[in-house]
């Protein structure tokens, strides 16, 4: 009788998978973004007194910071290209 011979093929690790059309963990930036403008436009509304047309231009400044993350620096890009840019505009060297 032959045995079977198991062969670790890896293949779960060419990929991160997907979430609503994020690769891999980007999702987490948007939703911490998203619970963050809710927490900035309670304390606004709330404590400082704030109108809603006041507050929530304001509020929603942390979810578009994270989308242009997303979008411009991590979502298609190889990895660690958001810290290469960063670091290439920092150190003098542009691309």
């Amino acid at each position: 009788m032959s045995e079977l011979s198991f062969t670790d093929t890896n293949s779960a690790d060419d990929s991160q998978g997907k979430t609503w059309g994020l690769e891999g963990n980007l999702f987490w930036y948007l939703v911490l973004s998203g619970f963050l403008g809710v927490i900035v436009l309670l304390l606004m509304f709330s404590a400082l007194r704030w109108t809603l047309l006041q507050a929530a231009p304001v509020a929603v400044t942390p979810m578009v910071l994270a989308l242009l993350y997303i979008f411009l620096l991590r979502q298609g890009k190889p990895p660690g290209y958001d810290r290469d840019l960063i670091e290439g505009y920092f150190s003098g060297v542009r691309q």
